[in-house]
């Protein structure tokens, strides 16, 4: 089990360290720590504190992703999603968020409006090679296998 430290930002008390909403739900819930709401216009897109910071061990991520409920009732999602939360940094956590909806959308104080959930990055070493080893699939790229 690795050990994540979250710290509240200055202001934020009332907004609830990330949390799982259900006993196995692999991301931890974010909510928004506006000051005001704010209202995403279809297309818009714009930063969204969660007024927190955070340490992990560096064997780990935190991935942003959207909440489904959002994306399908609302049109609401991430963008660069998932986004990469790496273990060196301690800014506040903020979500990038795009309304894909036909409506204007306001996102309130204290709403769920993403989830974080956490992964294991290997350690990877990178070697520069003059050649590559053979494969079946060779250099075949986007839809080398057909279409249907």
């Amino acid at each position: 089990m690795y050990q994540v430290l979250f710290k509240r930002l200055e202001g934020n008390e009332d907004i609830a360290v990330p949390r799982k909403m259900s006993e196995w739900a692999a991301g931890f819930d974010l909510q928004a720590a506006v000051s005001e709401p704010v209202v995403l216009q279809p297309g818009e897109r714009k930063l969204i504190p969660t007024g927190f910071s955070m340490a992990m061990p560096m064997e780990l991520e935190a991935q942003i992703r959207p909440r489904s409920g959002l994306a399908y009732k609302h049109g609401i999602t991430c963008l660069n999603s998932p986004g990469t939360i790496d273990a060196d940094y301690r800014g506040e956590v903020k979500v990038l968020l795009v309304n894909l909806g036909a409506e204007p959308f306001a996102i309130t104080r204290g709403e769920r409006i993403a989830q974080m959930v956490f992964q294991v990055v290997p350690q990877v070493t990178i070697e520069e090679a003059e050649e590559l080893p053979d494969t079946v699939r060779g250099a075949g790229g986007f839809g080398h296998t057909g279409v249907k």
